[in-house]
């Protein structure tokens, strides 16, 4: 099925104006970069491409050329899922990055606004308006102090920080003994992935027709974006309606609309939201190829996935 889609691809989202040899629409091993670029500059943290080979001395000079101060998130170019996505402090952990990425990647200045949503937008090409049909709020892993448990107890009693127990040992081994003061909350990861123990939260009673408004006039200074998800933070759910956010990844058919996660939600409720969303994805790409957008061929999807998969064999 996969593969199906990825033929599908061309005609969701048209090529980057400045380079139209790149497909660019969120789909595995398609530069994150590229796509990012045809995002309007005053709703997008500032991001530099870091091409590979790279020393840590040349990324710092870079960084301080740009004016990018810790923290910043970093990325792979080409990614999903959470893959090699961290959030650094210090020049050591950008060497550290440095020793384990195996292909080019994204350094992003930290948004520090206390919210993160997927929102999921369609606009048929046939029709002037589009609309937002799914919105994912995300709660970062986190703990709760009571007084007595240690940090480690806290981890170990919390189903997903057991699941991150590997890295989080490690990222916090000078405090795992220390009780955590009762009603202190502490984030232990801040990066809003379900694969690194974010909850996904059915958000879809913010969706109002001035967000969709908002996000409709979002996506048409987007040249050729009519299908996908923003993955973005935002100080506020009104500032969120008002389209006052940043957007930090723009992800196109090989989005999901992420709310089907939801903690306890219904089997078939969601498989019923993704016949809906399958649908609209096959009603976008048909409009845009009657309109004259070539599908993807065949040979170009296995050649995209077959190199995506070989970056990620050599991780």
């Amino acid at each position: 099925m996969w593969i199906w889609y990825a033929l599908k691809e061309r005609s969701l989202f048209y090529f980057s104006a400045s380079n139209p040899g790149i497909p660019t629409g969120g789909m595995m091993g398609e530069s994150k970069y590229d796509v990012l670029q045809l995002v309007p500059t005053h709703l997008k943290p500032k991001t530099i491409l870091i091409r590979l080979p790279a020393s840590a001395e040349s990324v710092l000079t870079e960084l301080a050329e740009q004016q990018l101060t810790f923290p910043l998130a970093l990325k792979p170019d080409q990614g999903e899922r959470g893959w090699m996505v961290r959030k650094v402090n210090s020049a050591e952990e950008i060497s550290q990055y440095l020793n384990e990425i195996k292909i080019d990647f994204l350094v992003q200045e930290w948004v520090d606004l206390p919210l993160e949503f997927g929102v999921f937008y369609v606009r048929f090409p046939q029709e002037p308006n589009g609309v937002v049909n799914s919105i994912t709020a995300k709660q970062f892993l986190s703990v709760t102090g009571d007084g007595k448990r240690t940090l480690q107890q806290l981890m170990m009693a919390n189903p997903r920080a057991l699941l991150q127990w590997d890295v989080l040992k490690k990222k916090y081994q000078s405090q795992l003994g220390i009780a955590l003061p009762a009603g202190k909350k502490l984030e232990l990861v801040s990066i809003g992935n379900h694969c690194l123990g974010t909850v996904f939260v059915n958000a879809n009673h913010l969706i109002t027709p001035r967000l969709s408004a908002s996000f409709d006039a979002i996506s048409k200074k987007i040249k050729g974006f009519y299908f996908g998800r923003f993955d973005l933070r935002c100080a506020s759910a009104q500032d969120l309606e008002n389209g006052h956010v940043k957007i930090v990844e723009l992800n196109g058919c090989g989005a999901e609309p992420a709310h089907i996660y939801h903690p306890n939600a219904s089997l078939w409720r969601a498989v019923s939201d993704l016949i809906r969303h399958w649908r609209n994805m096959y009603k976008v790409s048909a409009q845009n190829h009657a309109a004259g957008t070539a599908y993807l061929s065949f040979a170009e999807g296995r050649k995209i996935y077959r190199a995506f998969r070989a970056a990620r064999a050599a991780d």
